[in-house]
């Protein structure tokens, strides 16, 4: 009997030291930032445990193009990480109605955003948020400072202004294109340049969410006038730009050939490393002087909680930290043209991306137009964006004609 109740005593010590080994234990990251490895290795996991010397973190990646049928078959298996680091939209909010990610709404750190900075990880009506966001890129036009010096321009701040510079640089540039953009790429047509010069038009989140309520269709003025604009660029955008590619493109203004870029911030980082001039940064103009601006700001990653984890105390330990100002600051230094979502005052070394991020401060923030709810149930809603703008710059459909195109598709 003794030597009995000994092992159950014994059962019973191992079973609380378990407990408390959980409690204490690592924490493991699922993320597809394979690239990401060495960042949250040898700069985030030990800033973190640092701070928080109780808790030990694991970042343990999986291929890009596996990463979502892999998560769900451990998130089914119960083998998921602690951690789950969250795409945009769809993919996360299905994780989350299916009770694979935890609510987060009483997490001390959400108080830290808008409701557009969670609007990607949020679901359709705003009540339940379930990932902590923690980057987006933005969208706007890098520029050649050194050709801007010689041929003495500034930066302009209405459409009236950038086509009067475009126009200069095309006359006197000798031999430098204005535009280093093609057509060839239909993606940077709409995700790159309507979403970046459309939101002056439509104002941001109104007009995107006049879209998604279906009080407003792509047919109305101000969905069809950034296709106006559009329309308006090719004889800047250099020959052959029919056949250019983004690659193309990188390299034409990586050179020195071409004085601006329509870019997303996330092309900071390879300017940096193979431009040879002075750059800046300059947001889509808006169409008169003293209007209010709009940026896009779109939410590219986040992360959020595995609800079976048996650590979940840490979890959010670590998910607080995510939503900190040290985070922010560290995070926007080491991955130039990713910005963190937080409400922080934050301080970026990098000049050309903390321009961008500046525009927060005057400017109202938007997410690509239409990335939560538009494209659900229609496949070909994104193709047909892509082909708009690529048929308007190329002057084979008129504006108006373009735009009515894609809202029979959004129609359906």
């Amino acid at each position: 009997m003794r030597e009995s109740l000994l092992k159950i005593s014994l059962v019973a010590l191992v079973g609380i030291l378990g407990a408390q080994a959980v409690q204490a234990g690592d924490l493991s990251i699922e993320s597809w930032r394979v690239d990401d490895q060495e960042l949250w290795e040898k700069d985030l996991i030990p800033a973190f445990e640092k701070a928080h010397p109780g808790i030990k973190v694991k970042f343990a990646p999986t291929a890009p193009t596996e990463y979502n049928a892999s998560l769900n078959t451990r998130l089914t298996g119960g083998t998921a990480g602690d951690l789950i680091t969250c795409r945009p939209f769809d993919v996360s909010l299905e994780l989350f109605n299916k009770k694979q990610l935890a609510d987060l709404n009483d997490l001390e750190g959400m108080k830290n955003y808008s409701d557009v900075a969670k609007s990607a990880w949020s679901t359709d009506d705003g009540k339940s948020t379930f990932c902590v966001p923690m980057a987006s890129v933005i969208h706007g036009f890098l520029y050649n400072k050194d050709i801007f010096d010689k041929l003495g321009l500034k930066p302009p701040a209405t459409e009236e202004e950038f086509f009067k510079l475009l126009e200069t640089i095309k006359t006197k540039g000798e031999g430098i294109t204005p535009l280093a953009l093609g057509t060839n790429d239909g993606w940077e047509m709409h995700q790159v340049v309507y979403t970046s010069i459309g939101p002056n038009y439509w104002k941001g989140e109104e007009g995107r969410k006049a879209l998604v309520t279906k009080d407003a269709k792509l047919t109305d003025a101000q969905f069809v006038a950034p296709y106006e604009q559009m329309a308006k660029w090719a004889p800047y955008m250099g020959e052959g730009y029919k056949a250019q590619t983004y690659g193309d493109s990188q390299n034409l203004f990586s050179l020195g050939k071409a004085a601006i870029y329509p870019a997303g911030s996330w092309d900071i980082a390879f300017f940096n490393k193979d431009a040879e001039f002075k750059m800046g940064a300059f947001k889509a103009p808006v169409a008169k002087a003293g209007d209010q601006c709009y940026i896009s700001d779109h939410n590219d990653m986040a992360m959020g909680m595995n609800p079976a984890s048996k650590n979940q105390a840490d979890a959010k330990v670590f998910l607080n930290w995510l939503a900190s100002k040290e985070f922010a600051e560290l995070y926007a230094n080491k991955v130039t043209g990713f910005f963190p979502l937080a409400n922080h005052d934050i301080k970026i070394e990098d000049p050309v991306a903390a321009e961008m991020v500046s525009w927060r401060k005057d400017c109202k923030s938007t997410i690509r137009l239409n990335a939560q709810i538009l494209n659900r149930g229609k496949d070909d809603l994104e193709a047909a964006f892509w082909n708009a703008g690529q048929s308007v710059v190329n002057g084979t459909a008129k504006p108006a004609e373009a735009a009515a195109k894609v809202q029979e598709i959004l129609a359906k």
